[in-house]
């Protein structure tokens, strides 16, 4: 128990349970709908909304978040007119979002930007405040899989067969999109780029692979995203290696 008696180290916990939770839960309908590159392109592109904030003094999560969310936005409108496929569309996006974010960061007076964080995040350093702002995230995002599960998966069963029984499929997407977008950028500021990337795939690889029925699926999902990143965490913490 000696884990949970350092501040720091009971805010990492909480942190990673809530990441674990989200991204399993997110990656659930990113594996469902084969979105899996579509989260590695909004995560990398997340560093352009970054250099924004930082250029503009706006808040960088906050500039993060819209622009994320515009880049899946774009993801989305792009492969659903069907002159680019979706993997095309995510490839040029996300490599020109990186792009201008380093551009940019050029430009800020002084500042050096930390790519080792952008990449792999500080999970030690999540503060009260960071905690709250996942936690509001979860919620958001949590709320409207709750909400519309059934719909969600639907439409990624089949989009045609749900698109004519009346389902909003469009709204759907753009919606899982920006779940996504959303998701991703909470979880850069915790766990980085290459991480959150992962946990929106493989707890919901594991599910897909271990499980019959969808919802043991998701059941299982979280289980190995929540299970993981605990597990990691203090194993980090006991053997003494970076988290």
């Amino acid at each position: 128990m000696e884990i949970f008696a350092y501040a720091f180290m009971q805010r990492a916990l909480a942190a990673a349970v809530l990441v674990g939770l989200l991204c399993s839960t997110v990656a659930f309908f990113v594996v469902l709908r084969r979105l899996s590159f579509a989260g590695v392109g909004v995560s990398h592109s997340a560093l352009g909304g970054v250099a924004i904030g930082v250029l503009t003094g706006v808040n960088p999560i906050v500039a993060g978040a819209v622009f994320a969310t515009a880049v899946a936005w774009a993801i989305g409108w792009v492969s659903r007119r069907g002159q680019l496929s979706e993997d095309t569309a995510i490839g040029a996006l996300f490599s020109a979002s990186m792009a201008l974010g380093v551009v940019l960061l050029g430009f800020v007076p002084g500042y050096t930007a930390d790519l080792m964080s952008f990449l792999f995040g500080n999970i030690l350093a999540v503060t009260a405040a960071d905690l709250a702002l996942v936690a509001a995230v979860s919620f958001a995002v949590l709320g409207f899989v709750a909400f519309f599960f059934k719909e969600l998966l639907a439409a990624a069963f089949d989009e045609e067969v749900a698109e004519a029984d009346g389902l909003p499929v469009g709204f759907l997407y753009y919606g899982l999109l920006t779940a996504v977008a959303l998701t991703v950028v909470v979880s850069v500021k915790v766990v980085g780029v290459v991480l959150s990337s992962a946990l929106l795939v493989i707890p919901a690889a594991i599910g897909f692979e271990l499980a019959k029925d969808y919802r043991r699926m998701l059941g299982i999902a979280v289980l190995a995203g929540v299970a993981g990143s605990v597990t990691g965490l203090a194993l980090s913490f006991y053997l003494d290696v970076a988290s």
